[in-house]
């Protein structure tokens, strides 16, 4: 008798947990499992405020009742969408844990959004309450036609109302309505269920050791995955602590990981946060903590190397998305390999389409589709249901995977495939390169033409740095057009916004 193979992600199960028969829903939604969790601890502090007070469990069992009680009474029903924009406070999560607990779906917004922006994303998500903290946003969600019932701010100043049902809801009801950032056309809710969030976090809890020990400094927005599906999200299952911090600042990061009376162990961010903690004379405070975790974007290798030796930290590498939460981590027990973003998560699923390299997924975190967009979901998933996650990838002897770039950004010159992530990587390696992204240019002889947008640093000359390059790269593969500009264009989270560099 043969015993079937253990799947990939079991290498991230903790000792004393077995794959088999692993129910990442089993509490049947988040909102449920962080109630249960209050009920049980309600004088243990929960989420500390920027002006440094402390939410117990007993604090927000009482304010996220209260605010479901007014959104209630405001007329809205279970299933209605609820608009949510504002910087990191605990005003902010108990109108955002409130909406989940009383089965309102969520759409997160980013606060530095223009009401212009907003008006898109209200227009098609049909809001019945906006709880926005710009006034500017308020007043034209007020504005809109067959607008929101009830417009406050996230600390929901509206009359009180009776609590309604809270915590009734299932893993196949809609939570969570992120909207895509939109850098190519128009921005795409993408529905995800309560199950589809608590199998991600739970999967996450498991795998990164998350206890009620932890205590994270979140310095991330609460509008995007990483900040809210991964860190407060994660933060509330595990029982732990969260330090909010309304924006990323080096010193507030390394202050709160230096501050005994906090007790930080876990510290989240993007690359870009990590390159300006890297810089910092005393870096060395993140010594102290359990864990750091990066995403988003890719880790230079460089800085990888540079974190270990400084503060003791393999940083975890990870690998997500709006429409799936988490995917793919480097294990906290095993080998963390730079260049990787590790193996599939609890429940997981990963396989590349043999056609491309293409990143196919499925498992219990993967949405259904998007909003509204039935053309859209359609084409966004395989005839046997796995997603496509549009990024490219490739295995290592080991089994980790390696993101290699976007299938959208896919540069053909000459006839040739360019992958702009391997041209980037080595031009970022070059001392006189600070950062840098390559695009393709249009051309009526090759199709496209390699082109990198640089931004320089001390004794950069585009001709040496071409030169340079050239011995390091295929003929095919070498830029032949060259930009400077002061700062490449980014979104909130620090990706690069290449549309706005080049058209395509």
């Amino acid at each position: 008798m043969t015993t079937a193979a253990a799947p990939a992600w079991a290498a991230h199960l903790p000792p004393g947990v077995e794959p088999g028969g692993l129910d990442l829903t089993a509490a049947g939604s988040l909102p449920a499992a962080w109630a249960a969790r209050w009920r049980a601890h309600p004088d243990r502090p929960v989420v500390r405020d920027p002006d440094g007070t402390w939410a117990t469990g007993a604090d927000l069992l009482e304010r996220t009742g209260a605010v479901a009680g007014r959104l209630a009474a405001a007329g809205l029903v279970p299933g209605d969408r609820v608009l949510v924009s504002g910087p990191a406070s605990v005003d902010l999560v108990v109108a955002h844990c409130a909406a989940l607990r009383a089965g309102y779906v969520v759409v997160p917004v980013n606060a530095a959004y223009t009401p212009r922006e907003v008006g898109v994303i209200a227009a098609d998500a049909r809001p019945r309450a906006a709880l926005l903290d710009d006034p500017d946003l308020r007043a034209a969600a007020s504005a809109l036609d067959g607008g929101p019932a009830a417009v406050a701010g996230t600390d929901v100043d509206l009359p009180d109302g009776p609590q309604p049902p809270l915590d009734a809801v299932g893993p196949g009801d809609a939570a969570l309505l992120p909207y895509t950032s939109g850098t190519t056309g128009t921005p795409k809710g993408a529905l995800l269920s309560h199950g589809n969030l608590l199998a991600s976090a739970e999967g996450l809890r498991l795998a990164w050791r998350w206890t009620e020990e932890d205590c994270l400094i979140l310095s991330l927005p609460l509008f995007h995955m990483h900040g809210l599906g991964v860190g407060l999200h994660g933060t509330l299952l595990a029982g732990a602590r969260a330090v909010l911090h309304p924006r990323f600042a080096v010193d507030e990061v390394l202050a709160a990981a230096a501050d005994p009376a906090l007790g930080a162990t876990l510290f989240f961010g993007v690359p870009t946060m990590y390159a300006r903690l890297a810089a910092a004379p005393d870096l060395d405070a993140l010594r102290g903590l359990r864990l750091c975790v990066s995403g988003s974007a890719a880790l230079d290798a460089d800085l990888h190397a540079h974190l270990a030796e400084r503060t003791g930290h393999a940083v975890v590498e990870r690998y997500g998305m709006t429409e799936t939460v988490m995917l793919v981590s480097n294990p906290v027990g095993g080998e963390r390999r730079p260049g990787t973003v590790g193996i599939p998560l609890p429940g997981v699923e990963v396989r590349l389409d043999p056609a491309g390299d293409e990143i196919l997924v499925r498992g219990p975190n993967v949405f259904a589709g998007y909003w509204q967009r039935p053309e859209a979901t359609a084409a966004a998933f395989t005839e046997d249901g796995w997603f496509r996650t549009g990024d490219v990838g490739s295995w290592d002897e080991a089994g980790y995977l390696a993101i290699v770039g976007r299938a959208k950004e896919l540069i053909i010159t000459g006839g040739y495939n360019v992958y702009p992530r391997e041209i980037e990587d080595l031009l970022r390696s070059h001392t006189a390169v600070v950062d840098v992204a390559v695009v393709g240019t249009p051309s009526a002889e090759w199709g496209e033409v390699v082109t990198a947008y640089v931004e320089p640093g001390d004794g950069f000359d585009a001709e040496a740095v071409l030169a340079w390059a050239a011995g390091r790269l295929a003929p095919y593969k070498r830029p032949r057009l060259v930009h400077v500009v002061d700062a490449l264009p980014r979104n909130a989270m620090g990706k690069v916004v290449r549309d706005r560099l080049a058209p395509r």
